[in-house]
């Protein structure tokens, strides 16, 4: 296992930068969610990370071996596709096997990683059967064991529940973030679903327009998000914004103020947000503040 460096990368497609000189740190071990809306980058990083895509400028490490030029066969990173990728002509043994016979395991040593695998996953009893006979939540699972069969320094995962009800997502949800942590393996994974990455991720890095625009832990980019981006793209229902000014009042004590609103300022701030008296600012509140 590995910690992953990203420094200064940046991937231009044509005029269109899809990704804007990043810096990202994650850490051994951790489970890292890169979020964001569709377009910002976030499927284009993790392919740089994987090797799939070569930046334009930066440079991007594992610990401290520079991988930026490798080809994804000597990085030991195992991806799983949000279509799961599977061989439809192929076994579910076969599937999982893939990468072992790519990398000319022993027969003995594949037939023993893919029972592991597969043990892991709870799908011993499918290896016979064929992707086409299998539920898409089986399928997600096929596609998990086969990644982690190599036991890869890095594990990516592209909007990998996307295609799955509602009810099984959940549940996957849950069973993913467990098998990480039995694991132990560095693990990136991309979603534009703000509850899956509040529920999965210890860290949080949230993209918007090809840059990471805040990096935290879930608790951190809810509450405490540093820009209006963060703020309205976190939280269900979304935050609310209003323009107030800050004023004192007769007392002292400061206030949010806008036409029918005052809101005082909660004294753990007022030290903080003095040097802005008489400034105009937006207020954010969440609903579930307001009774």
């Amino acid at each position: 296992m590995v910690d992953v460096h990203l420094r200064s990368v940046t991937k231009r497609f044509g005029r269109v930068v899809a990704v804007d000189s990043i810096d990202l740190d994650v850490e051994d071990g951790e489970f890292m969610v890169l979020l964001g809306p569709s377009g910002c980058g976030k499927t284009t990083t993790l392919r740089l990370i994987a090797g799939l895509e070569k930046p334009d400028k930066g440079r991007i490490y594992f610990g401290d071996r520079d991988v930026t030029m490798l080809p994804p066969r000597k990085r030991n990173v195992s991806m799983v596709f949000q279509s799961y990728a599977l061989w439809p002509h192929m076994k579910v043994f076969d599937n999982i096997a893939f990468p072992l016979k790519v990398k000319k395991y022993p027969p003995e040593e594949i037939r023993r990683r893919v029972r592991w695998a597969a043990e892991l996953l709870q799908i011993e009893d499918l290896l016979d059967r064929y992707p086409a006979q299998l539920s898409g939540g089986q399928q997600q699972r096929v596609a998990v064991a086969r990644a982690i069969v190599v036991e890869p320094d890095v594990l990516l995962m592209d909007e990998p529940l996307s295609n799955l009800d509602a009810v099984l997502r959940v549940r996957m949800r849950s069973e993913l973030k467990k098998l990480q942590r039995k694991l132990g393996v560095t693990t990136i994974y991309v979603t534009h679903d703000q509850v899956e990455a509040m529920t999965m991720g210890d860290r949080i890095a949230v993209m918007n327009r090809g840059r990471i625009v805040q990096v935290g832990t879930p608790e951190e980019v809810y509450s405490k998000p540093k820009n209006l981006f963060v703020a309205g793209f976190i939280g269900s229902p979304q935050m609310n914004f209003v323009h107030v000014k800050i004023e004192e009042d007769d007392s002292g004590s400061l206030a949010f103020v806008a036409e029918g609103l005052k809101v005082p300022v909660p004294k753990d701030y007022e030290k903080i947000l003095a040097e802005y008296r008489g400034a105009r600012v937006v207020l954010g509140i969440r609903p579930e503040h307001i009774y």
